[in-house]
């Protein structure tokens, strides 16, 4: 008998039309057309798929499947040849949604793309409700019996809960929820993804992931580069609202979540949700002790001198925005009661890393002679996102010799060493899993209103705070302020060499 192993089905999109709201922008040149290019490449688009972009730069259909196709393989062109389209109009013009009407309805027709559409909001946030409120009047929100019609919606998603409660108003009232799809690229990537393969398809951790054996956890997601042309924007944004809202507390919610009953994508939301609903909110009494912020300032070498943020375009000379932002959170349920989490964030640090630590607990007992211990840390389990992807287990171990001298080692995994598949980019699977209809790595609503729950009071209590905000050189790891709010049970934090 056969015994040979069942090869897993690829997966691949159903026929379908992706239409670009914002398609002559930023985003979809550098990542949303070559994440279909990708998709194309690997064969797992239909024939029966088309693009469409809608903009209001004027353009016709052959200028934007010269900027969609051009620099593109022969292979990608031939298949997408045919199935490109433009509309140019206003986002608040009923015309342009008549139009967009009329040339999905052909695309239909002529491409067999078979009446489903993801509408990809690929738009400045103000944008989001006119685009909404003209599908919604055009009919294009509700689809044919057999059919979807789908919403992506890329962040900012509000920039409170107020604000985000009233966008959800807005998209409840075109759309289902299980229509939509909140994008976060990070949750896209296979390494944020790894982070449940070793938490549940491994045994051996799981009886070591909790209070009785964690000391602390720290997530960092650290970035070398300043704003650069995006002052603008950030002046309006801060650390806390561009990462930590989003990219830090989902990747803090994967890592401490209970096991879900299937991998489902209402399995898998349900148990973030009620992590996030576990975190203990620090009143504003205590914000000063949970929470730190920083502004990164001149900093470098003399032949390598880094502006600082107030110098960058856009900003403001006097700006209060932060760059950086490091706090402590407590999650109040039964599994991680008393342990701390640290997260933190930054701009102009020294390296570009996201990690998530686990150290451990200490022995409570140590027979080995303090003389005998060179350079021993306390055990640790470290998830390397980005870059160099992989886990490190760090642990004691004897150093060859006739003396009984312990220090730290580890144990490496490292994605490219071990594996010889090529991992796709972020908007690569998020794309085709939105056109699949999987929802496992969006973010539901309630997720959404967790996440601002917990950051709102914060970025309340900064506002109403006149005093200095705390600065930090460039390339140095943020406002000596955060050294203290981790230190002050005798910790610190991981700093990259």
């Amino acid at each position: 008998m056969d015994h040979a192993p069942q090869l897993i089905q690829e997966r691949s999109a159903p026929p379908a039309t992706l239409v670009i709201f914002g398609a002559s922008g930023d985003l979809t040149r550098r990542k949303l057309l070559p994440a279909v290019e990708n998709l194309a490449r690997h064969g797992r688009l239909p024939d029966q798929f088309a693009l469409v972009g809608v903009a209001r730069t004027p353009m016709s259909d052959a200028q934007f499947a010269e900027s969609a196709l051009g620099g593109r393989s022969l292979a990608e062109k031939r298949q997408l040849a045919g199935g490109v389209r433009y509309v140019a109009g206003g986002y608040d013009d009923p015309e342009t949604y008549k139009l967009l009407a009329e040339t999905l309805d052909e695309l239909d027709a002529v491409r067999g793309t078979a009446g489903n559409r993801l509408f990809y909001l690929s738009t400045p946030a103000g944008a989001f409700e006119p685009v909404i409120n003209g599908l919604a009047g055009a009919g294009l929100n509700q689809p044919r019996e057999g059919s979807f019609s789908r919403l992506v919606i890329e962040k900012p998603y509000g920039r409170d809960l107020a604000t985000a409660r009233e966008l959800d108003g807005v998209v409840h009232s075109a759309f289902e929820e299980h229509q939509v799809f909140r994008i976060d690229h990070y949750l896209g990537k296979d390494t944020v993804q790894n982070v449940l393969a070793l938490r549940f398809a491994n045994s051996i951790f799981q009886p070591i992931w909790d209070r009785s054996w964690v000391d602390h956890v720290q997530i960092t997601v650290a970035e070398t580069l300043g704003v650069g042309t995006r002052g603008g924007f950030y002046e309006n944004a801060g650390a806390m609202r561009d990462i930590v809202q989003n990219h830090v507390l989902q990747v803090l919610a994967l890592a401490l979540m209970e096991p879900p009953a299937s991998f489902e994508a209402e399995g898998l939301r349900n148990e973030k949700v009620k992590l996030l609903q576990a975190i203990r909110l620090p009143t504003d009494r205590d914000i000063a002790d949970a929470a730190v912020r920083g502004q990164y300032t001149r900093g470098g070498t003399r032949e390598e001198l880094m502006a600082g943020y107030r110098e960058e375009v856009g900003v403001d000379p006097l700006s209060r925005t932060e760059t950086y932002a490091a706090m402590r959170l407590n999650v109040d349920n039964w599994r991680w009661a008393g342990v701390p989490f640290y997260v933190r964030t930054g701009k102009r640090l020294p390296a570009r890393l996201t990690e998530v630590a686990l150290q451990f607990q200490r022995p409570p007992h140590l027979p080995i002679p303090t003389d005998q211990l060179t350079g021993l840390d306390a055990d640790a389990l470290i998830l390397r996102i980005q870059p160099n992807e992989g886990i490190s287990l760090r642990f004691g171990a004897k150093v060859p010799g006739h003396s009984f001298r312990v220090r730290t080692a580890s144990m490496e995994f490292s994605y490219d060493q071990t594996f010889v598949e090529e991992s796709p980019e972020a908007y690569e699977r998020l794309l085709l899993d939105a056109l699949i209809g999987d929802a496992s790595l969006f973010i539901r609503s309630d997720e959404v209103q967790q996440c601002w729950r917990i950051v709102d009071p914060i970025i309340e209590h900064w506002a109403k705070d006149n005093s200095p905000i705390p600065t930090y050189e460039a390339a140095s790891w943020g406002p000596t302020d955060a050294d203290r709010l981790i230190g002050r049970n005798g910790r610190k934090w991981r700093n990259a060499a």
